[in-house]
């Protein structure tokens, strides 16, 4: 699966469902979310996608901000979307998050797409923002914003280079902020 495949999973989703809410979204799919507190630590789990005897959850760690747990969301809601096909049905960054995780780069590539919109890239870096600040002004990782060029690039739109690389990892090392309920990506 690719680009052309993910971008048309999630517009399906949207249309179908008329949701943009990856909370809202999982609930009208009967994916059940359950929040629970898996630690700070950088290395500490973020969340899964986990589908045993047709039962969809997705665990998101409770202790992370909320912005950072709609990301994961999305990207969880990215295994549960694209990857079910596959005949795997339990999605975990520590067995997965390797650089040659193919399964992982989908789920980056799916939550990018679904939670960046081309038209407010386009915009937000119109306004004579950094690639880095523009991420700030979208609220999300840096990473997540290279995965989204990688996309509206391959749809044909001219943008810069990024000054980042981000690999299909990068969510395992993500700095957790502390305190906070906003992330300063």
């Amino acid at each position: 699966m690719f680009y052309d495949e993910i971008i048309k999973a999630v517009e399906k989703l949207k249309r179908k469902y008329q949701e943009h809410d990856p909370f809202k979204l999982c609930q009208a799919m009967g994916i059940k979310l359950i929040f629970s507190p898996l630690g700070t630590a950088n290395d500490a789990i973020k969340g899964f996608f986990l589908e045993s005897k047709r039962i969809m959850t997705i665990t998101i760690n409770s202790d992370l901000p909320q912005i950072m747990q709609k990301f994961i969301v999305c990207h969880e809601l990215g295994h549960a979307v694209i990857h079910r096909k596959c005949g795997i049905h339990a999605f975990h960054e520590i067995g997965l998050f390797d650089e040659s995780s193919i399964y992982e780069k989908e789920a980056n590539i799916f939550a990018a797409e679904f939670m960046l919109d081309d038209d407010e890239v386009l915009q937000t870096m119109n306004e004579d923002n950094t690639f880095f600040g523009s991420a700030a002004i979208l609220r999300v990782p840096i990473e997540l914003l290279d995965f989204k060029f990688r996309v509206m690039k391959w749809k044909g739109y001219k943008l810069i280079e990024p000054p980042i690389t981000a690999e299909s990892n990068f969510l395992r090392d993500l700095e957790i902020p502390y305190g906070a309920d906003e992330c300063d990506w």
